[in-house]
């Protein structure tokens, strides 16, 4: 199963309030393993960045000026995410501005159901603490030293970590994902799908019960379901 994990960055709250997308960064998982490959994509908004959302991320109008807009990156995001589930920190937000910014360049919205909000998930297991990715990394001891300021291809990468965690650490499932049962096919040899042991286990009946037995099916006589083919 391939999911993408995602963040973005923004001048603001409202893209209906003429706010903008200016960064996105996705994490490629496949059945719930990175696979190295990631999306990176600064934006030029066409216009200016408040200060209140610089003091976030960092990114200036002058460092964001020679970047491209979204419509000339649109195609190439769409095409890495295709129609893979989105992981996303608060996911409503992310994906208003995605979608904003999609329409106005006459492209197809993402269906909401595409995506799995962390945050519910995390607000659902630890009802009453601290949701924030800041306080999941710190619950799950993962190393978040290097976010001084927030950056949507940092912060997709740790929420990678932190939405494993959420869903059982790196083995969900005890392990028994598509990828370890053909792993154990390559190993013994069986049909994929299947996981059975290479060495049948010692039979534990003894000698005295099996005699038994054998003298018990001999006495049903010979039209015995036991003797037929």
């Amino acid at each position: 199963m391939r999911e993408i994990v995602l963040d973005t960055e923004t001048t603001g709250f409202e893209p209906d309030q003429g706010d903008r997308i200016v960064e996105i960064g996705a994490v490629e998982l496949w059945n719930h393993l990175p696979t190295g490959k990631t999306y990176h994509q600064y934006i030029n908004p066409e216009r200016s960045m408040p200060t209140s959302a610089f003091e976030v991320h960092g990114l200036g109008d002058e460092f964001l000026s020679d970047k491209p807009v979204f419509k000339n990156i649109a195609q190439d995001f769409l095409d890495f995410i295709k129609d893979s589930r989105l992981v996303i920190h608060n996911a409503s937000f992310d994906m208003k501005f995605l979608n904003a910014e999609l329409k106005w360049v006459n492209k197809p919205a993402i269906p909401m159901s595409q995506s799995l909000d962390t945050l519910a998930i995390a607000r659902k297991k630890f009802p009453g603490s601290p949701a924030s990715l800041d306080a999941l990394c710190r619950r799950f001891g993962i190393d978040n030293a290097s976010r001084t300021l927030h950056g949507a291809l940092l912060d997709s990468e740790i929420l990678a970590e932190v939405y494993l965690e959420l869903i059982g650490g790196r083995q969900p499932g005890f392990g028994l994902d598509a990828s370890s049962i053909e792993s154990t096919e390559t190993q013994v040899g069986h049909k994929k799908g299947t996981i059975k042991r290479p060495t049948p286990l010692a039979s534990l009946r003894t000698e005295k019960e099996t005699a038994a037995h054998q003298a018990f099916i001999q006495g049903m006589g010979d039209d015995a379901l036991w003797f037929k083919p």
